[in-house]
């Protein structure tokens, strides 16, 4: 018989699980963290929980170029240094943060952030797995 040792939390300190949508992914990631645990330390679990999972599309690991957002408090930006407790609520949406880019052509700023390569329609799809199948001699 395998015997393990469960961590003990100390009084006082409540876990929570939470759902991090992050924008252009199947499906939330869930874990779970203690009430008083910073919004920056969640965002850092949920990029590297998200890497570890394989998931598309790819991020990177930068906590600085994202920002976590409640969708039932509103449009505001979490602060990275507020308990992730404090807003009463367990679901999020993790977002990449628009860049700033200079256009080579006319010089006007250009704001990049996650795009889809394709429509995602089901004619495109239907295109792209008949142009696998055709072979060529």
């Amino acid at each position: 018989m395998l015997m393990y040792k469960q961590k003990k939390i100390p009084a006082g300190r409540n876990r929570l699980l939470i759902s991090i949508t992050v924008i252009g992914s199947a499906g939330p990631i869930r874990f779970v963290v203690n009430e008083e645990e910073l919004v920056a330390a969640v965002m850092d679990t949920a990029l590297k929980s998200y890497a570890r999972e394989g998931r598309l599309p790819l991020l990177g690991s930068n906590i600085n170029d994202f920002v976590l957002y409640c969708p039932i408090a509103g449009t505001e930006a979490l602060s990275p240094l507020e308990s992730i407790g404090s807003f009463g609520v367990r679901n999020f949406m993790l977002c990449k943060k628009p860049q700033q880019v200079e256009a080579v052509g006319d010089g006007k700023p250009v704001t990049v952030g996650i795009t889809r390569k394709n429509s995602g329609s089901w004619k495109s799809w239907f295109n792209r797995s008949l142009s696998l199948k055709v072979s060529s001699h």
